[in-house]
């Protein structure tokens, strides 16, 4: 276990394994197995803490401190999930949770400040200045005869804690008092087998919530693990079943998707098992099509550069992610108009609003963002203007830098010039004199071309004219 975990998988998004692992290896003696069935659980796996490499040290001063308070009232307190996980994996976490048999009220008597929230399942948050720590009540096991799947408000155990849980290694628990590790259902085992495998009847948990698709796929991106066999099989068919989704639950899911830095693995994970076309169909049905013999690869460009400026923590913005997710059929459908006559400025603005106005359906993009978004779109003509006093006023409009850096993925897509895209990195970078000495080159007429006389219009000239 020391030689293991804590040295692997430290790079923020590991590559995709190729081969999936064994499931059969996943047992070990004395470990905890991976359970069957909801309604069954195994004697815990304890581990030492001789025996693992979870770096104490790194654990909030917060969170130990909820944990000493909690304990000193007489309850049972510990850190549990995504944190235990990720010190596992040597790993910074984000955030870090608790979780205790104090019911929420109790909670908030010895947090005479936390703020009770939720309606799904009641939880407490413990603000420390910007941080906040949150303390879950260990939740009851769905009964056998299947009950009320969203009954989350029901108290239960800390094994059967564990149950509720999505993932074997999202289920893991760590006790500050002797720091220790604690295993019910062979998370540890696959953690060091980099398996991702779901607690229980995979087909079960994605209909009880089919976000746990999403879930699936977007952890597989983060820990660069395979989905275990039968944790993935159900995926394709159950797909579907987002549908039922409210929208404003899936933008959030959305930005978890592609804003954790690992916005291309997951693309291509949820693209293979087939779950984009749920949450951006108009989307993949652009990019089942080819342009001149090649793949449409705008897209996996922005989300590659989205990874990118996240690894240099450099910011991000739903805006700019969903220009680029729905740019493709707003582009085509826009084409589709102009060949019929329209106006490009028109063509461009109708798709916008088509597109937008089906995708709404399935993801619900906030204002905040969908505003922006199709300031991004509108302008990317206006960049084709270059004469007299367009380019400055372009350059002063707030969505400038946005839509600049959208038309150079356009240019790194072969769908702009790149001449273009050069003349407005470097009108940037030049001052007030060489930038009028720019435009009035590019005003200039080519040589041998003569410059095209504006007609005059008469009638105002003889209405004037007459008495």
């Amino acid at each position: 276990m020391r030689s293991g975990l804590h040295n692997r998988r430290r790079d923020r998004c590991a590559t995709l394994r190729t081969s999936a692992a064994n499931p059969a290896s996943n047992g070990r003696a004395g470990a905890a197995q991976p359970i069957a069935g909801l309604s069954t659980i195994s004697e815990p796996l304890i581990i030492p803490s001789a025996r693992h490499n979870l770096p104490h040290a790194l654990i909030s001063e917060n969170a130990l401190k909820v944990l000493s308070r909690l304990q000193e009232a007489g309850y049972d307190a510990l850190l549990v999930g995504g944190c235990v996980r990720d010190l596992l994996l040597g790993r910074e976490p984000k955030d870090f949770d608790v979780v205790t048999d104090a019911r929420p009220e109790e909670i908030k008597r010895v947090f005479h400040g936390a703020r009770l929230i939720g309606r799904r399942f009641r939880l407490a948050h413990v603000r420390f200045g910007r941080e906040i720590i949150e303390v879950a009540t260990f939740r009851a096991a769905p009964a056998a005869d299947g009950g009320d799947a969203h009954d989350n408000n029901v108290f239960g155990t800390r094994e059967e804690d564990a149950l509720r849980r999505d993932f074997t290694v999202n289920a893991l628990y760590y006790d500050a008092r002797d720091r220790s590790v604690i295993d019910y259902v062979g998370g540890v085992a696959d953690l060091e087998q980099g398996v991702l495998r779901m607690i229980g009847d995979p087909a079960s948990r994605y209909r009880e919530d089919p976000v746990r698709m999403l879930r699936a796929v977007r952890f597989a991106a983060k820990l660069g693990f395979n989905i275990e066999p039968r944790t993935a099989a159900p995926i394709p068919e159950l797909a579907p079943l987002l549908l039922g989704v409210p929208p404003a639950r899936m933008f959030e899911e959305v930005i978890k998707l592609f804003h954790g830095g690992c916005a291309l693995a997951t693309y291509e994970l949820l693209r293979r098992y087939g779950l984009f076309r749920f949450l951006f169909p108009a989307t993949e049905a652009s990019l089942a099509t080819e342009e001149g013999n090649f793949p449409r690869m705008l897209v996996p460009q922005a989300l590659a550069n989205t990874d990118a400026r996240i690894a240099e923590d450099k910011p991000v913005t739903p805006a700019f992610l969903f220009a680029a997710l729905l740019w493709e059929p707003v582009r085509l459908r826009a084409g589709a108009r102009l060949a019929q006559g329209m106006r490009p400025a028109e063509a461009l603005e109708r798709s916008a609003e088509e597109v937008l106005r089906e995708e709404l359906k399935h993801v619900m993009i906030p204002k905040r963002f969908s505003v922006p978004m199709r300031e991004i779109w509108s302008l990317q003509p206006r960049f084709e203007r270059r004469s007299g006093q367009q380019p400055l006023r372009l350059l002063e409009h707030k969505r400038f830098r946005a839509a600049y850096d959208f038309l150079i993925l356009r240019v790194q897509n072969g769908e702009a010039d790149p001449e273009l895209g050069e003349w407005w990195t470097r009108i940037q970078e030049v001052d007030e004199a060489e930038r009028r000495a720019m435009i009035a080159a590019v005003a200039q007429p080519a040589p041998g071309r003569k410059k095209r006389k504006r007609r005059r219009r008469r009638g105002r000239q003889r209405q004037a004219a007459s008495p």
